[in-house]
C-alpha cells in the first residue's frame, strides 16, 4: 500500500463551511475503482481532504494490487473514525454503496453508520437547469466556476493506467493515479461555493427593496412589473440570469433581482360553497341566497361551481400555489392563480420576502 500526504498551501474556501458542521469534524472523501460494481471490480484508491491546524490537507491510500483492497479500507476507516461528517460528490449513489459492498465481500467490520453524510451532488443537482448547466458532473461545476485541473486523464483512462501500474509499477503511473484523485478532492473543495445556490432556495431570503416599474414590451405596449431586490443568505459565486413563468431572475454576489409581471385586469374570485349562492346572469355575478332571495326568479338561478364568482378589477400578482388569499382566476378551469396587490401588502416587506421565495421555488421547479 502506498500513502500520499500533502498540504494545500495558500488554499482557502469562500463558502461558510462551518454552516454545515464544525471544520475539524468534516472529512471529504473520494474513491477510484476499476468499474461500477464492487463484485466485479476493484477499489484501488481512497482519498481524503480535511482541515487541520489552519490548513487543508489530503491523505490518499493506493492499493498496489487487488490483494491490498482490505488494507486501504482499513486505513481509511481507522483515519475516518476521528470525524463525524463525511462530505462527498454523488457518494450516495456510488462511493458509499461500493465501499459497503466491498466491506461485506471482504468480511471487514466497517460501516458508515456512525457518520452523517452530505452529498454535494444531491444539494446542487436540483438547480442544474436554473443555472443553465448541461449536467451536474463535478468537472462541469468546476468549469462553471472557472477552476482548472492539473490532471489530464479521465477516470476511465486511469483504469488501464492502474492495470499497467499493477503489472509494471513505475513513478509516472503512481503520480498520475494520485494526482487525479487529488484533483477530485481539491475540486470538491473548490465547488463548495456552488452551495450558495442551494442556500438561495433553502435559506431565508430577505426583500431589501420593492418597487413597481412600467416598461414597453416588444409590441410597444405599456406593461407593469414588480421588481424585488433580495439579499441571498450566501453570496452567489457567479452571475446567473434565468427566466420562467414570465418572471426573471438576475443574481450576482450579495444582491439579486426578481422581476414579476403585474396584471391590471378584471379577475374572478370563486366561492367554494356555491350551493349557498344564486347566479345573476344579467349582472354576471353570484350573490348569497340571503341577499339574492329578493331578486326576481327569472333573473336568478342556482349557482354552479363554474359561475359562483364575483368580479374585481385590480392589480394582481401571479402565484403557483395558494400562498396568499383570497386567490383569483380568469376562469373556473384556469390553472393560473393570482392574488391582489393591495395597499396593505405594499407596506409588508415580510410578505414580499415570502413571495420572492415562492417565485424562486417556481423557477427552480419549472424545468
Amino acid at each position: 500500500m502506498r500513502i500520499c500526504e500533502e498540504t494545500l498551501e495558500n488554499f482557502s474556501i469562500s463558502y461558510p463551511l462551518e454552516r454545515l458542521a464544525p471544520l475539524e469534524r468534516i472529512l471529504f472523501f473520494d474513491i477510484e475503482t476499476t468499474g461500477f460494481t464492487a463484485r466485479s471490480s476493484s477499489l484501488y484508491l481512497i482519498g481524503c481532504a480535511y482541515y487541520l491546524a489552519g490548513k487543508w490537507r489530503t491523505t490518499q491510500w493506493l492499493a498496489e494490487n487487488a490483494d491490498q483492497e482490505a488494507d486501504i479500507l482499513t486505513a481509511f476507516f481507522e483515519f475516518a473514525r476521528l470525524y463525524r461528517y463525511l462530505i462527498h460528490f454523488n457518494g450516495n449513489n456510488f462511493d458509499l454503496p461500493f465501499i459497503t459492498q466491498k466491506c461485506e465481500q471482504l468480511s471487514l467490520p466497517f460501516s458508515f453508520d456512525q457518520f452523517q453524510g452530505i452529498d454535494l451532488y444531491r444539494r446542487i443537482s436540483p438547480y442544474k437547469f436554473f443555472l443553465k448547466l448541461p449536467n451536474c458532473k463535478q468537472k462541469t461545476l468546476e468549469q462553471f466556476l472557472g477552476k482548472e485541473r492539473r490532471d489530464v486523464f479521465t477516470g476511465g483512462e486511469l483504469i488501464g493506467l492502474y492495470h499497467d501500474y499493477v503489472n509494471h509499477p513505475n513513478e509516472f503511473s503512481e503520480n498520475a493515479l494520485f494526482l487525479h484523485n487529488a484533483c477530485d478532492l481539491r475540486g470538491m473543495l473548490e465547488v463548495l461555493p456552488m452551495l450558495a445556490y442551494y442556500d438561495l432556495f433553502n435559506q431565508p431570503i430577505k426583500a431589501k427593496k420593492v418597487q413597481a416599474n412600467y416598461y414597453k414590451d416588444l409590441n410597444g405596449n405599456s406593461r407593469k412589473e414588480l421588481v424585488i431586490t433580495v439579499v441571498p443568505d450566501t453570496p452567489l459565486p457567479k452571475a446567473v440570469f434565468t427566466s420562467a413563468g414570465n418572471c426573471y431572475f438576475r443574481g450576482n454576489g450579495s444582491e439579486a433581482t426578481l422581476k414579476i409581471p403585474i396584471y391590471e385586469e378584471e379577475l374572478k374570485y370563486f366561492y367554494s360553497n356555491y350551493k349557498d349562492y344564486y347566479y345573476l346572469p344579467d349582472e354576471d355575478v353570484a350573490l348569497h341566497k340571503s341577499v339574492a332571495g329578493f331578486v326576481d326568479r327569472e333573473h336568478r338561478y342556482p349557482a354552479s361551481a363554474a359561475n359562483c364568482y364575483t368580479r374585481k378589477f385590480a392589480s394582481y400578482l401571479p402565484q403557483w400555489d395558494v400562498i396568499f388569499e383570497p386567490f383569483f382566476k380568469r376562469d373556473y378551469k384556469s390553472r393560473e392563480l393570482f392574488f391582489e396587490l393591495t395597499d396593505d401588502m405594499k407596506k409588508d416587506r415580510q410578505a414580499f420576502s415570502r413571495y420572492a421565495a415562492h417565485v424562486l421555488t417556481m423557477m427552480a421547479a419549472t424545468y
